[in-house]
């Protein structure tokens, strides 16, 4: 993680955010498919039970074909926020951006400012970078200070049965939602970057974290 202000070639930018809430895969024009337009949000428990682990998907609806060229974009801050005082301001952060082929992943670290802009924390001692694992390969993690770190394309895990959903909001289904019923993103792919952290080193002084994501753009 040296000179790292240097290698990713930004010293602190400031970037504005794009919220999204829960799946999100069928966009406005302007903004589906995009290089900050994010799919999906996951927040679990690793197998390993004091870690957690997040994941923010994003570019969704890639095909195959499409996928091998899908980048992600050097201008776009990816930040997982963690709120473990309960009063739904960003406590910490985890931020993620590429560069030349690799993701720097920086935190969890206290944010600069909380809110809609963002300072990027190149200083963080803690953190780590991941070479992006290139479409069809075995995944590349790698590992520092207790944490693992993946980005790079997945399969698209989101099950949704658009056409049924589409119905009933019309009023026009048989009934409600079949099972299984047909998986409207299958054979679709998403760029996907992940991290998993101990719980010890993003928990306040209870139990619970809210947690949320955020694409930034420079």
């Amino acid at each position: 993680m040296k000179n790292l202000k240097t290698v990713i070639g930004i010293g602190v930018i400031a970037v504005a955010s794009f919220f999204v809430i829960a799946a999100d895969h069928i966009d406005a024009p302007a903004v589906k498919g995009g290089s900050s337009d994010i799919t999906d949000f996951y927040a679990f428990r690793g197998q390993n039970t004091d870690n957690m682990v997040f994941v923010a998907n994003i570019q969704g609806l890639l095909s195959p074909s499409a996928t091998s060229s899908a980048k992600f974009a050097e201008d776009v801050l990816i930040e997982f926020n963690i709120d473990n005082t309960g009063d739904n301001v960003e406590d910490l952060v985890i931020q993620a951006i590429s560069k030349n082929g690799k993701m720097y992943f920086f935190g969890p670290v206290a944010p600069a400012q909380t809110g809609l802009n963002s300072t990027i924390q190149y200083t963080s001692t803690i953190g780590g970078v991941v070479d992006i694992t290139p479409y069809g390969t075995n995944a590349k993690i790698s590992t520092n200070g207790g944490m693992s770190f993946f980005a790079g394309p997945r399969d698209d895990p989101f099950f949704f049965d658009f056409a049924q959903y589409s119905a009933i909001i019309a009023g026009t289904a048989t009934g409600g939602f079949n099972n299984p019923g047909a998986d409207t993103f299958a054979g679709t792919n998403v760029l996907s970057i992940v991290v998993e952290v101990p719980k010890s080193m993003i928990a306040g002084s209870g139990t619970t974290i809210n947690t949320w994501v955020e694409s930034k753009r420079k």
